[in-house]
């Protein structure tokens, strides 16, 4: 059960988004997983004031785009691409609280769907420690990217102020059906 070859090959599509230039092959227990050329992924789903702890893309990219995969392509079921997800962290050697605070939160993405009372214990069990954990530095990090957007909204607005120019400013295009 690993990947074939090494990392994956993919080109940037914009800021959130990448696409997979190279098939990307999985063995997983019973199945193989080809994820195909053209396929579009954003890496891991991390919120932007967790990224400090969780990095869109790290060890764990290839297993991030294969649950990308096997979620829109639903080659099986939520649970089971949650599951494989969670597999592959544990191959990549992610750490224990990492793996499954990973694998918890893409739990609680898919809103548990399949899961079993084992399966909403443990992301319960998981899920709590991490919330209480995360709470403070979560907040501040939020509270910092406001104010740090607020700075950017002031200096564009200054920036729009002082780009004056002597030519007349563009007509608006009237455009018709």
């Amino acid at each position: 059960m690993a990947f074939v070859g090494s990392g994956p090959v993919v080109e940037e599509l914009d800021a959130q988004f990448w696409r997979v230039v190279e098939p990307l092959v999985y063995h997983g227990a019973a199945e193989e997983f080809v994820i195909p050329a053209g396929f579009r992924t954003d890496f891991a789903s991390v919120p932007r004031a967790l990224v400090w702890l969780v990095p869109r893309y790290g060890i764990y990219t290839r297993a991030a785009i294969l649950h990308d995969y096997l979620r829109s392509s639903h080659a099986v079921s939520t649970a089971d691409a949650d599951g494989i997800f969670r597999r592959c962290l544990r191959e990549f050697r992610v750490s224990i609280p990492r793996r499954y605070m990973m694998w918890a939160a893409v739990r609680l993405g898919s809103q548990l769907r399949g899961a079993n009372l084992g399966d909403i214990a443990l992301v319960v069990l998981i899920a709590t420690p991490s919330l209480v954990f995360l709470a403070i530095p979560v907040t501040v990090v939020t509270v910092f990217l406001l104010l740090f957007w607020l700075v950017e909204l002031v200096f564009w607005g200054f920036g729009r102020l002082a780009r004056r120019t002597a030519a007349p400013p563009p007509k608006p295009q009237m455009k018709t059906a």
